[in-house]
């Protein structure tokens, strides 16, 4: 160090060799020095280093005063409400260190992550089969400006929750999934444009299942749902080949059925006559009067009845209604 410096540690003690630290100081390399941590807490009564004319010292009880407790105490308080919220803890010790700021910023898309697992997995048929899962981020973002160890943890809370008793979070989830023999492979597509938004969308495949909805299959053969974030709030943007956009509020109906003139007001009617709200509807359809599928929201549940009124109309090949 150059001559005059002055030191600092209210780290660890030990992290200095005090030893060293007092010849530095009565050679005057340290011109001073600031410590309320030791070796030995409490420090002998002899201390060369406390006792020294050019070091301030002080006890090792920050944590101990009226406002650190009361701070602490609150902190406590809210992350313990946060947790039961279901939310997730940014100081969590046993989980990944996100900072609170990029869980502020990720929250719209951790609630587009559970929620594209929850659909995915109950378009399979037959639940015990899901086994092998690829998730695909796009984004404008560099590699290291993203982390997506709690989307990971999300979708697998959507994946797992829905067909189980077992309770996912940031914790435990690549634990409970590898206890599933679930095997999630995650990647990365870089997009040219402004990364202001941490994601593009984000898009979920189940390889090698059947669907209880054969338009979920891509052309690639898996399940795949795909969804993006629209003014703070999830949205699904594409069920197997077909682009729709519904938000996911709620709970979703999707149905494959003839392009035709009169498919909205039909479905519409039925749920209206339950007083079922629709909040949503997209319609996606490969050309006209061909192949469609209509996604649509609604704030309550359809009784089974009104839902086979729907799969019964002329036009309408194939429906699932699906929670979450």
């Amino acid at each position: 160090m150059k001559k005059g410096v002055r030191i600092v540690n209210v780290a660890r003690g030990g992290v200095i060799d005090e030893e060293a630290l007092v010849k530095a100081l009565d050679a005057g390399i340290v011109a001073q020095a600031a410590l309320d941590v030791f070796t030995e807490e409490p420090p002998a009564k002899h201390s060369k280093l406390v006792q020294h004319e050019n070091v301030t010292a002080t006890p090792h009880l920050g944590a101990s005063t009226m406002e650190a407790q009361e701070g602490v105490a609150i902190e406590i308080a809210e992350a313990v409400v946060g947790a039961l919220k279901g939310e997730l803890a940014s100081t969590a010790v046993n989980a990944p260190m996100v900072p609170a700021q990029v869980l502020t910023e990720l929250k719209p898309f951790l609630a587009l992550a559970e929620k594209l697992g929850r659909l995915a997995v109950q378009l399979v048929a037959g639940v015990t089969g899901v086994k092998n899962i690829k998730v695909t981020y796009a984004s404008a973002r560099a590699p290291d400006d993203l982390d997506t160890r709690v989307l990971r943890a999300m979708i697998t809370k959507g994946l797992i929750e829905p067909i189980s008793s077992v309770f996912v979070n940031l914790v435990n989830a690549d634990f409970t999934a590898k206890q599933r023999g679930l095997r999630i492979t995650e990647e990365r597509i870089f997009l040219d444009g402004s990364p202001e938004s941490p994601l593009e969308l984000i898009q979920v495949q189940i390889a090698n299942v059947e669907s209880k909805f054969a338009s979920a299959i891509s052309d690639s053969g898996e399940i795949k749902v795909e969804g993006r974030v629209k003014d703070g709030i999830p949205h699904l943007t594409r069920v197997g080949s077909f682009d729709v956009d519904v938000s996911l509020e709620g709970s979703i109906i999707l149905c494959r059925q003839v392009d035709q003139p009169g498919m909205i007001g039909k479905v519409g009617s039925i749920l209206s006559e339950e007083n079922v709200n629709v909040s949503f509807m997209s319609v996606g359809r490969i050309a006209p009067r061909k192949q469609a599928v209509m996604a649509i929201g609604v704030d309550e549940e359809p009784s089974k009845q009104s839902l086979k009124r729907i799969g019964e109309i002329p036009a309408v090949e194939e429906f699932v209604y699906l929670k979450l």
